[in-house]
């Protein structure tokens, strides 16, 4: 077996020095089973990272689903397959009456650039709405959207305005109770509008993940969401949810906007879906995908193909049939809660916040509240020593996420929090 040193010394040549990876000593995990992952010397950890992955990994019904289709037939798009239909039925009926019908890719980049073309075609007009710490992939078109605020404004594009996520733990005004705060916010997302318009790029669409996952799973102030959806429509754009994180039982709801309390107009999903095949889709009315189908003649040679739909049915099977929304729900807010009584026993520990199995920690400096991220770092690193993968996100990447496989138990989360409490103590010595 290749050293870990050798191996990354090979992998920086091979694809080029600078691709990411997690932890100072990076990890070389070789096997998955379940909510764990091997790493070559055979040491076991447990993930509560990966929303790939979502059904478990090296998941039997999905493997044999993956085995079975693939020995049998996979074509490109451009044939009738009967289970290609029937997976993007099942997909629309997930969703309330205004989804109709799927446009299936690869990932979730291609998935929302789709997202948006759809929008600016159904409204003639460019002009695109996202948050100022927001990511949803990396193509032109889509990572322009990325932390635009923070790009010089030779890299900026005039069709996109960026408003502050609406948060509560870190206020853009203070001393302003919730509903005041949420009309701050939504005063934002009224000068942007406003700006787009007056610019002569008009309102095509707002497009935000559901939960904010990107943004540190804030709290929301009050219907902002509802109402930002609203403002959106009344300008003539369309609403987009983002559910590549937020989707797919995360929340212990379907859907992340089931939470938050809004409709979308357009639904992007992908990375659970295929749970590790790429896959991903695009959901919207049948006037508004056939409206993109007329003015595109959009087809992608890996996507609506049979694999994608055996596997794509076996995930939600899966989740159906083990009732893994239940476990999320049960799981997830017995750890969130743990998690948020020890914010009382540490002075580094700012908030707690998220949804079913999507948890984020924030870390503070305990002298003035300020965010964290060497602490947020050094916690995720010993963490990982300890058996657990996790890592940090949020606009300030000083929070701790926490997002395993949904089948994750309640034993795993005891297990967690003993070594949660053993890295808080010894950072803290």
């Amino acid at each position: 077996m290749t050293d870990t040193a050798t191996l990354l010394a090979r992998r920086n040549r091979a694809l080029g020095a600078g691709a990411p990876l997690f932890y100072e000593h990076p990890l070389h995990i070789v096997r998955g089973e379940g909510v764990m992952l091997y790493d070559a010397d055979g040491r076991a950890y447990v993930d509560m990272y990966n929303n790939v992955p979502c059904v478990g990994h090296a998941n039997p019904r999905v493997t044999e689903a993956m085995a079975r289709q693939q020995g049998t037939l996979n074509v490109h798009s451009r044939y009738l397959h009967e289970a290609v239909v029937e997976f993007c039925e099942r997909l629309a009926a997930l969703h309330g009456p205004e989804i109709e019908s799927v446009i299936l890719s690869c990932s979730g980049t291609e998935a929302n650039e789709i997202a948006l073309r759809m929008a600016r075609f159904a409204t003639g007009k460019r002009g695109i709405i996202c948050t100022n710490a927001t990511y949803h992939g990396n193509s032109e078109l889509v990572g322009s959207l990325t932390r635009i605020n923070t790009k010089p404004a030779v890299e900026q594009s005039p069709s996109v305005r960026a408003i502050p996520f609406p948060e509560t733990y870190r206020p853009i005004a203070a001393g302003l109770d919730e509903a005041a705060l949420c009309e701050a916010y939504l005063a934002k997302l009224a000068a942007a509008i406003e700006d787009l318009q007056a610019s002569g790029e008009g309102v095509a669409a707002m497009i935000v993940c559901s939960i904010l996952a990107n943004e540190g799973l804030p709290n929301i102030p009050g219907d902002f969401m509802a109402r930002a959806a609203a403002m959106v429509r009344e300008a003539g754009g369309l609403v987009i949810a983002d559910e590549v994180q937020a989707g797919y039982a995360r929340t212990g709801q379907w859907w992340g906007y089931q939470v938050t309390g809004f409709t979308p107009d357009i639904v992007v999903t992908g990375k659970p879906m295929g749970n590790g095949l790429p896959l991903a889709a695009t959901a919207a009315s049948r006037a508004l995908v056939e409206n993109f189908r007329a003015r595109t003649r959009y087809f992608n040679t890996f996507a609506s193909s049979p694999l994608q739909a055996a596997v794509g049915m076996a995930v939600l099977d899966e989740i159906e049939q083990r009732e893994l929304r239940g476990n999320v729900a049960t799981v997830g807010a017995a750890l969130k809660a743990a998690l948020a009584q020890r914010k009382g026993a540490s002075d580094a520990i700012g908030d707690v916040r998220g949804q079913g199995l999507f948890i984020g920690v924030e870390l503070v400096n305990p002298k003035d509240g300020s965010p964290d991220m060497e602490l947020a770092k050094r916690v995720i690193n010993r963490l990982k020593d300890k058996g657990f993968l996790t890592s940090n996100a949020g606009a300030f990447a000083n929070v701790v996420k926490i997002r395993p496989p949904l089948p994750f138990s309640q034993a795993n989360a005891t297990d967690f929090l003993g070594a949660w409490d053993e890295t808080i103590a010894e950072l803290a010595a």
